[in-house]
């Protein structure tokens, strides 16, 4: 696998692709380079050698436009490992709209599993494509954050930016109808 270091506005990612796609784009402070190079030899069973690939070039150029709030949705290739169950939910997270999120409940009904909550949250945890697989947009039923592998305060970063991006898009479609 082929991997570099991409900077945010909300920290390092460590971003790698395989020959299919962009498999893993993981906080970089979310155990170090040793223990997700552990994780992707595991469940890839591939070495991680630095360097980079048009996928991976992509996938920066991606987030860059996401976090300047000019994407919405990604178009990378992505190589996803994981049981059935986490790419059914993972499945489902690519299906929440931009600037919405939906409850853990919610997913797992959505899976025909009311019940699964707590399944759906491991199956978030195990999302190595944080934000590109939008697990940042499931929450508590109540409204409120729980667990994110970056942090509850990336959490709401992204979830506030999705927001003031989609109010905004939202503005000037309404004040381009008024000038029609």
């Amino acid at each position: 696998m082929t991997y570099k270091i991409v900077q945010s506005p909300i920290g390092e990612f460590i971003a790698g692709t395989t020959p299919r796609g962009c498999c893993l784009f993981e906080f970089y402070d979310r155990g170090g380079l040793d223990k997700i190079k552990a994780r992707i030899l595991k469940r890839y069973r591939l070495e991680m050698i630095t360097g980079s690939d048009p996928v991976l070039d992509q996938a920066e150029d991606e987030i860059r436009e996401y976090f300047e709030e000019r994407r919405q949705t990604f178009s990378v290739s992505l190589d996803i490992k994981g049981t059935p169950f986490e790419k059914s939910v993972w499945d489902q997270l690519m299906r929440i709209p931009y600037g919405e999120t939906r409850s853990y409940g919610a997913i797992a009904a959505m899976l025909g599993k009311a019940g699964a909550a707590r399944a759906v949250g491991r199956a978030n945890g195990a999302n190595y494509i944080p934000v590109i697989i939008p697990c940042h947009r499931v929450i508590e039923a109540n409204g409120n954050l729980r667990g994110f592998g970056g942090g509850l305060w990336r959490k709401q970063y992204l979830l506030d930016l999705e927001k003031r991006s989609r109010s905004g898009a939202m503005r000037m479609v309404s004040e381009e109808a008024l000038l029609v």
